[in-house]
């Protein structure tokens, strides 16, 4: 449960309003509200906001996380940029997502390596919350009395997530290109 310190932290508020964005925004691209089946050069716009939110993710979340270790001084800093980065990062996959799962019964994508990535990319975004904001203390890294004789369970399934989420990525490429 959220404490009334937690719920006076404006980064909580910020971060609930772009799940609430990417809510939306879903929505109105499943539902045709927003197009983004248009080509830029040889690919869809969609293909371009996946890609982009994906390489975000995979290329800033390591070079972050060493960040981290190196400049202890920036660690707030470098939290929000991860925390915030990656949310966003998140609009453009769902964006992507829900305009493939949207597409007329004729045109309709195999969903196979696809569903799973955005499964794995919502548990990094649930548990990248329940790590953040503390929201279990059972679950999170930085709990009360009790949560610090408890191993660190979300933390590790935000970690293994990770390493999913590296190796969904590789395999749908390959599906994508048609190597596998």
């Amino acid at each position: 449960m959220l404490s009334s310190n937690r719920l006076r932290d404006m980064n909580l508020w910020g971060a609930l309003g772009i799940v609430l964005l990417t809510v939306y925004l879903s929505v109105a691209t499943y539902l045709h509200w927003i197009q983004v089946t248009f080509r830029v050069g040889p690919y869809f716009f969609a293909h371009w906001l996946a890609w982009i939110g994906t390489l975000y993710i995979a290329f800033v979340t390591p070079v972050n996380y060493i960040m981290r270790r190196r400049n202890i001084k920036r660690v707030k800093v470098l939290r929000n940029i991860h925390m915030y980065g990656n949310l966003f990062a998140f609009i453009l996959i769902s964006i992507h997502f829900f305009q493939q799962v949207g597409r007329p019964p004729q045109f309709y994508p195999e969903l196979g390596t696809g569903l799973t990535l955005y499964l794995v990319v919502l548990v990094l975004v649930a548990t990248g919350f329940v790590q953040r904001f503390q929201i279990s203390p059972r679950l999170g890294k930085y709990g009360g009395e009790t949560a610090s004789a408890l191993p660190h369970y979300n933390r590790s399934i935000h970690v293994g997530t990770i390493i999913a989420f590296y190796l969904v990525i590789i395999t749908h490429i390959l599906h994508g290109i048609r190597l596998l």
